[in-house]
């Protein structure tokens, strides 16, 4: 079983990303993402859906499970970028701003 960070840096070359698109894509601090590549750290669940999102690639995959590459659903362009926007916005925020955001998103899809 491959490593995370050798599943983050195939995935990386593969796609033509560098850690710093990667960042922005996700809304991580480069710091984090080099560390992950480095192999320092292993992506916890939020991180690591964030990463596999931003790729485009499943979550179980780049933790090194014997398992498609691809996701089950693939995101389309603009649903990356406005994704990306909300992250960055989201990170912006307070704790307790974005515990609000979360009880709000939680509110409307309630309401569906």
């Amino acid at each position: 079983m491959k490593a995370f960070s050798q599943r983050l840096k195939e995935t990386l070359e593969m796609k033509g990303v560098n850690q710093t698109e990667l960042a922005k894509r996700t809304g991580l601090d480069k710091s984090l993402i080099s560390n992950y590549v480095a192999g320092k750290y292993k992506a916890k669940s939020t991180n690591l859906y964030l990463i596999a999102r931003a790729l485009n690639v499943s979550e179980a995959w780049l933790l090194g499970y014997d398992v498609p590459m691809e996701r089950e659903t693939p995101i389309v362009p603009e649903e990356n970028e406005r994704l990306s926007e909300f992250v960055d916005l989201f990170s912006q925020l307070t704790t307790e701003q974005q515990s609000l955001v979360i009880s709000q998103i939680k509110g409307i899809l309630s309401n569906q």
